[in-house]
């Protein structure tokens, strides 16, 4: 999994006036659990924005000014209930040996036969709970929709694997095709029709997929 790099200074004082006071300059009050004690530190708010404000899962290097390096996962955050600044970050540290649950995205690739012939996508769990050793979290969950028929469905039991444990139950739906008044007899040789709208392109979502709630 890609990580990116928060430089980052230790924090002596952690009472509320020297925290309001890394807030009035702009800096985000951290703190960064799981080793043998909280490691109290401070970074800029800006850069937070590649691992907070993005629909992918990152790991972090957490730098600190007198050389200490931790490797991190974002485990908290806070926002300001008004104007949405990163108020607070809590990270837990990562180690080789200890398995970690993340949230991870789900990319589709393929085209389904099913939205060819009029059905409706439905993109059930477009992020997907694992566990996980820190070196096998993937990027991405890549789900294979090019034989989804009209009134299919892939579930998490269909994309098992021995890398990671995924924290839903087997039957749990990511994907599925519903049929709508538009779509035809699935019986059609779909085989060579071309272009036609409600295609997923590789790597993403189909245009005319709609969300969960």
């Amino acid at each position: 999994m890609k990580s990116i790099t928060i430089k980052g200074s230790q924090r002596e004082s952690v009472g509320k006036v020297s925290t309001k006071a890394l807030r009035n300059a702009g800096k985000v009050p951290c703190v960064l659990y799981g080793g043998d004690k909280p490691v109290h530190f401070s970074a800029d708010e800006i850069s937070f924005k590649e691992l907070v404000y993005t629909p992918n899962a990152y790991t972090a290097v957490i730098e600190l000014e007198d050389g200490q390096k931790f490797d991190a996962v974002l485990q908290d955050i806070q926002f300001h209930p008004v104007t949405d600044s990163i108020l607070h970050v809590d990270f837990y540290q990562l180690f080789e040996d200890k398995p970690i649950t993340m949230k991870i995205p789900v990319r589709l690739e393929g085209n389904s036969p099913g939205v060819r012939n009029g059905g409706r996508l439905l993109f059930r769990k477009r992020k997907l709970s694992i566990r996980a050793l820190p070196a096998l979290l993937p990027d991405f969950i890549t789900v294979d929709i090019s034989k989804l028929r009209i009134g299919q469905t892939i579930a998490v039991e269909t994309i098992l694997n021995d890398n990671y444990t995924f924290l839903h139950p087997d039957s749990t739906a990511i994907v599925q095709v519903k049929a709508s008044r538009t779509s035809v007899d699935e019986d059609l040789d779909d085989e060579d029709e071309e272009g036609v709208e409600g295609e997923a392109t590789e790597g993403g979502e189909a245009p005319e997929a709609e969300a969960a709630e």
